[in-house]
């Protein structure tokens, strides 16, 4: 219902600036944007490496598919989740999910356990034994209720996981990878893009359930940093969105 062409719709859509929004059209399309003293090399090394995080995106969207399945499968989760006041509506909103408690629980759901993409996305460890022997693999994240996290195109880029209990650690972030990094990712933003302009403001938490239960309690315009103090780059970004910043940080 916007008026105006694409560029601009994805500017005000994802608060890409006016480059960006160029740049991710021509990639859609398998278009190059022209770009001055850049070397035929140079040129495809950045078109390998667009391909590289469409390639993880991919991987971890299945995980998040999976993790989703599993906690409709799972009664004990779904109760921790209700008790702490949640709907199935907010939940799928947020595409929330449950990673269940075995080493190996991804292997049901990717033909190849030993994919080096399950490394690299940050879904499996990989913990050479010391005696030399094969190597060790298992899921990082066992017995969690599952946040996916996206970035402002909505594309799945890492989790944060938490435990049901008081198990430490409470939460556990997927590890940075090419296509995450905690410095300048937020969680909730691609959810509250049109509440911070509806809203005027944004409200900057800790957590992931922080975000999760204030749009439950009718406050969309929420966002988490990912356990890192809040850094030039996410004031950047929500700036973007909105020119009014409300920090709503834990006591400590």
């Amino acid at each position: 219902g916007k008026n105006g062409n694409a560029i601009g719709f994805l500017i005000d859509h994802a608060g890409m600036n006016f480059v960006e929004a160029v740049k991710d059209l021509a990639q859609q399309y398998g278009m190059q944007v022209p770009e001055e003293d850049v070397s035929p090399q140079e040129r495809a090394r950045a078109a390998e490496q667009r391909e590289r995080q469409h390639t993880l995106t991919s991987v971890l969207e299945k995980a998040g598919e999976a993790y989703r399945r599993h906690l409709k499968d799972t009664p004990r989760a779904i109760a921790y989740l209700k008790g702490r006041g949640l709907s199935g509506e907010i939940a799928r909103q947020f595409g929330l999910g449950y990673a269940p408690p075995g080493w190996r629980s991804l292997a049901s759901t990717f033909a190849r356990y030993d994919d080096p993409l399950l490394v690299d996305s940050g879904l499996v460890i990989l913990q050479p034994e010391e005696d030399g022997s094969d190597e060790k693999r298992y899921d990082r994240f066992r017995d969690r209720i599952m946040f996916p996290i996206r970035n402002v195109k909505g594309e799945c880029i890492g989790f944060g996981g938490r435990v049901l209990g008081d198990e430490k650690p409470k939460y556990l972030n997927s590890p940075e990878t090419p296509v995450f990094s905690k410095g300048h990712e937020l969680y909730g933003l691609f959810e509250a893009r049109a509440a911070l302009r509806q809203e005027g403001f944004v409200l900057v938490t800790e957590g992931y359930m922080d975000v999760v239960a204030l749009a439950q309690l009718g406050f969309p315009n929420a966002v988490a940093t990912l356990g890192t103090a809040c850094t030039p780059e996410h004031v950047q970004k929500l700036f973007r969105f909105t020119d009014a910043v409300v920090f709503s940080f834990d006591g400590d």
